[in-house]
């Protein structure tokens, strides 16, 4: 006998508890994924690609202004002709 329930409980009841158990299980995943993706930012910047081409670096480099354009031609040339 179901006490208050009447003769068992109808659709929408049904539906309710199907979607408050979806609505559950997305905020839990959800809370789970957001927790995961916060430590991984925690634990600092991603690290450089070491095949960075090293015209890019020394552009990098005029552009922060840590050479001026004369050493940037210089250094340009030397990488092009393959000298060290």
């Amino acid at each position: 006998m179901m006490f208050w329930y009447g003769n068992g409980m109808n659709g929408w009841g049904w539906f309710a508890m199907s979607a408050g158990m979806v609505l559950f299980w997305g905020l839990l995943i959800t809370a789970v994924v957001l927790v995961f993706r916060a430590l991984d930012r925690a634990a600092g910047p991603p690290a450089r690609r070491a095949s960075a081409v090293p015209e890019q670096i020394l552009g990098e480099r005029l552009a922060r202004g840590e050479i001026d354009e004369a050493e940037y031609r210089r250094r340009l040339e030397a990488l092009r002709s393959g000298e060290p």
